[in-house]
C-alpha cells in the first residue's frame, strides 16, 4: 500500500525528535536516498527540521505539526505504525 506525504512526513518528524543522520531516517521511514533528500529539504525549508553537525533535528515547529497530526489523525480514528 503506498503511503501519503503527510504519513511520510510524519515519519520523519518522529525519527528526527532525538536527532538522526540521513541513512537512519532513510532505513526507518523505509526511503530511497533521493525521495528522502526531497522530503528533507521541504522539511528544512519549512523550518520542521534542522541539520546540526550531520544530524537532522525536528524543531519546535516540526514538533508542533507533529502533534496536529497525531491529533487529528486520532480525531479521525486513523492508524498509523508509529
Amino acid at each position: 500500500m503506498k503511503r501519503d506525504k503527510l504519513e511520510i512526513i510524519r515519519s520523519i518528524l518522529l525519527i528526527c525528535k532525538n536527532g538522526a543522520k540521513k541513512t537512519k531516517i532513510v532505513y526507518e521511514a523505509n526511503l530511497n536516498f533521493k525521495t528522502a533528500d526531497v522530503y528533507l529539504k521541504l522539511l528544512i525549508d519549512q523550518k520542521m527540521i534542522v541539520k546540526e553537525d550531520g544530524s537532522f533535528r525536528t524543531t519546535p515547529k516540526g514538533a508542533e505539526l507533529l502533534s496536529n497530526i497525531k491529533e487529528v489523525s486520532a480525531s479521525l480514528d486513523l492508524r498509523y505504525s508509529h
